[in-house]
């Protein structure tokens, strides 16, 4: 069984490793293509999106209320309010709704 964590770990070192690795050797010149810049550019951001969307509907107890705040924290955001504004408005919100729907 142990040695079976060692090559999990391994495999997850190789796996990681290439994927920093190979960039770094088959790339000498800035990138010119804008596609791939682009898609470059947006992987954190959907991989941070990626992972953090189950979260925020799981971690309330009526996944209800957690799609609920997350509509209303991406409309708050888009008029400008600033982060604690999100928040604080998020977390009201999920309040609220577990108050009244459970």
């Amino acid at each position: 069984m142990t040695h079976n964590v060692y090559v999990y770990i391994f495999l997850m070192w190789f796996s990681t490793y290439l994927l920093r690795a190979i960039p770094l050797t088959l790339f000498r010149k800035p990138l010119r293509n804008r596609f791939l810049r682009s898609f470059l550019y947006y992987t954190p951001y959907v991989t941070l999106a990626v992972m953090t969307f189950p979260a925020i509907v799981n971690a309330t107890q009526t996944p209800t209320s957690g799609a609920l705040a997350l509509v209303l924290g991406v409309i708050a955001a888009w008029f400008g309010w600033n982060l604690f504004q999100v928040a604080a408005t998020c977390c009201a919100v999920v309040f609220l709704s577990e108050l009244w729907l459970l």
